[in-house]
């Protein structure tokens, strides 16, 4: 018998939203982004054939949610092949338990990011203290310690491929945890941010909520690493992303998203890193 899976102890449904919530839109044929309360999830496959992936697992008790949403858009008793993590935080893994025990699927995630996914290791507690708004004063709040999936989740192939998005490559983009990924395809040059940056301010009470458009760092009152999360912006920037869908906020395309990728590179350290916050001088500027 498998071990239980188990969220940690501080695990709890987070009464958050924004207007976007159970919002659905089709970004590219086979690219659907979805948001959950505040946090967005995508399905990416082919609506012929049914064979699909899930990216991210959205906020705590959303498992009946994701599910009927996928399968309005691939059928009755669809399941995807496999759900991918761009990071395990408790917003990108709040249903996961109820949906693998639901599909009976993998979980694929960056191999850095397993200890946070099977109970070893906690994220660094949120920065209430961070510059930046009401959302990061609420984030004591949030659970913090690691889920165990067990046996059930596996690291992504080094080669940086992806099981079951055959176009699709996974990058290394750490800052905002050690073994976030990001996931590009070559083709139509489309990108899954996770939350390596946002589309929205999300330490904001106000933006979230009415998830005004603005480009932005990695969500501030969670990230350790802000030298990291430079970094990782540049690589992103350099790709030359035509479509972005991010983890927080609306999906960006076009001369909007290529200015303000540089523009976010160029003005990093003023848009993305703090003025304070106890990770600032630690990994700052």
């Amino acid at each position: 018998m498998d071990q239980q899976m188990n969220y940690g102890s501080d695990y709890k449904y987070i009464p958050a939203t924004s207007i976007g919530s159970g919002v659905g839109m089709d970004i590219l044929p086979d690219l659907f982004n979805y948001t959950v309360q505040i946090v967005n999830i995508h399905l990416v496959g082919n609506h012929e054939t049914k064979d699909f992936v899930l990216v991210d697992a959205g906020m705590p008790e959303s498992a009946e949610e994701i599910i009927s949403v996928t399968e309005e858009r691939f059928g009755t008793n669809s399941r995807p092949k496999a759900i991918v993590l761009t990071h395990g935080h408790f917003d990108h893994v709040g249903a996961i338990i109820e949906l693998v025990e639901h599909w009976g699927i993998p979980v694929y995630a960056h191999e850095l990011e397993i200890p946070y996914l099977t109970g070893q290791k906690s994220y660094p507690e949120p920065d209430s203290t961070v510059e930046g708004g009401l959302v990061a004063k609420l984030s004591p709040l949030f659970p913090n310690e690691p889920i165990n999936l067990e046996n059930h989740v596996e690291k992504l192939p080094s080669d940086g491929s992806i099981p079951h998005m055959p176009e699709f490559k996974w990058i290394h983009t750490p800052g905002h945890t050690p073994g976030h990924v990001s996931l590009f395809r070559e083709r139509d040059r489309a990108l899954i941010v996770g939350d390596a940056f946002v589309t929205v301010k999300q330490e904001s009470l106000y933006k979230v909520l009415t998830q005004e458009q603005e480009i932005s760092g990695p969500p501030r009152y969670l990230t350790p690493d802000w030298k990291s999360a430079k970094e990782s912006v540049i690589k992103l920037e350099a790709l030359k992303p035509a479509v972005a869908v991010t983890g927080h906020g609306i999906p960006m395309s076009g001369e909007l998203l290529s200015n303000s990728l540089e523009k976010l590179v160029r003005e990093f350290d003023s848009i993305a890193i703090p003025d304070y916050g106890k990770y600032v001088d630690k990994g700052g500027h």
